[in-house]
Order: C-alpha cells, then sequence, then structure tokens
C-alpha cells in the first residue's frame, strides 16, 4: 500500500499522479471540516488529497487528516519555498505541489524524502525541472496557459515529461485532458467546494469523488 511506502519516505511523484484521475485541490477555512472531508472522498475512492497552504488553519489540516484519516495520504499544497516545504513534512505531509520551480526548493524536497509535483508553465520552467530530475510536474494554471493545445505542443520536446494540469479544470473539460498521452491526472477544486462544505453535504462530496474516480479519458 502506499501509505506504508510514504512512511518510509519512499512515495513517488508517479504513484501520485497514477492513484487516481483527479487530485481535488483543498482549501479547508474550517478546521472541523478537515476530518469529515477527508473521509468523504476517501468513501468516494479519491485518496490522494492536496490541501493547499492558503489558510491559516492549513497546517493543522493537514495535520488532523494524517492522524485521523489513515486510509488518506495527505498532501500540501501551495507550496512556494523550503520553509513551507518543512512546515508540511512536520505535519505529516506525504507529498507537496507547488505553483511554480525553484531549484532550491526542489532539493530541499529530495534530500527531506518529499515528493513534490513542481509547477511549471513555460517550455523553460520545463527545462529546468528535467535538469533537477524532475519529470512528473503540474502544469499551473492550466487553461489560462494555454490548455490542451499548449499539452499537445509541449508534448513533442518533452515526451518524457508527464503532467497533471490544474487551474479551470472542471468536469466537463478534464477529459479532453486526460486524453491526452502526457497527462498522467488532473488537480481539481470542484471535489471539495466551499458551498457543499459550509452545508455540512458531505454525502454529496463523496458523490462528486465517487464520478470523478471513474472519469472518461474522452477522445479528442
Amino acid at each position: 500500500m502506499i501509505r506504508q511506502e510514504t512512511n518510509l519516505k519512499s512515495l513517488t511523484s508517479l504513484q501520485i499522479m497514477q492513484d487516481s484521475p483527479v487530485i481535488p485541490v483543498i482549501v479547508i477555512h474550517d478546521l472541523a471540516h478537515a476530518v469529515p472531508l477527508a473521509r468523504a472522498l476517501v468513501a468516494g475512492g479519491i485518496r490522494m488529497l492536496e490541501v493547499t497552504l492558503r489558510t491559516p488553519v492549513a497546517l493543522e489540516a493537514i495535520e488532523r487528516i494524517a492522524n485521523e484519516v489513515p486510509e488518506a495520504i495527505v498532501g500540501a499544497g501551495t507550496v512556494c519555498n523550503q520553509v513551507d516545504a518543512a512546515l508540511a513534512t512536520q505535519a505529516g505531509a506525504s507529498f507537496a505541489v507547488s505553483p511554480g520551480y525553484t531549484t532550491s526548493l526542489g532539493q530541499y524536497c529530495r534530500n527531506a524524502g518529499l515528493a513534490l509535483l513542481p509547477g511549471v508553465s513555460t517550455a523553460s520552467e520545463i527545462m529546468r525541472a528535467m535538469e533537477d530530475g524532475y519529470t512528473e510536474l503540474k502544469f499551473f494554471p492550466a487553461v489560462q496557459s494555454g490548455g490542451v493545445a499548449m499539452l499537445k505542443a509541449l508534448g513533442g520536446p518533452f515526451g518524457k515529461i508527464s503532467f497533471c494540469p490544474t487551474g479551470g479544470i472542471t468536469p466537463q473539460n478534464a477529459g479532453e485532458f486526460l486524453a491526452l498521452n502526457n497527462v498522467g491526472c488532473v488537480g481539481g477544486s470542484w471535489l471539495a467546494p466551499n458551498e457543499l462544505l459550509l452545508r455540512g453535504d458531505f454525502v454529496r462530496i463523496t458523490e462528486l469523488a465517487q464520478e470523478a474516480k471513474v472519469l472518461n479519458r474522452s477522445a479528442l
């Protein structure tokens, strides 16, 4: 099981991308939502959870999920520097996702045994990440950076790179991205919308996870 491997610090970026067609991009404002949200997503078949470091309670939310929902594999999103990565690791994150990439962040995560999906949006950024040994990358912001057409174009010179497009991904367009040979999964915030959290509608969140788990790869 991947959960056992994460305890040995052997989770890889490829495993993160292959676990499910969609990685939920989660923003938690109320700490009380963290554990029931994680349980609802796991119940729907989604266990790779990205909790973004965009709110004051994010690190504690990661810690609670890591401690109370062992079936989940919780990671930290919006990791922008070494300090973010260190705090995420201390909180119990098994992986990190960054909006961009720097060599210092990449080296820190590798030395710490923290799997990283670095964010890129240009050929130069991809080359920099490749130079540092990263071949599984987050394409962000996906739609705003050219979407499917851009990923098709990048597939030629960067045939060994696998992308996780995030930013503007919806249930309606996710299949178009997943149909690309160089896309391993997508990241989406629609699995944990704030309106459902505010209503405490975790049943619907489980349903959204179930729908995402079997998301079809539509032909282009």
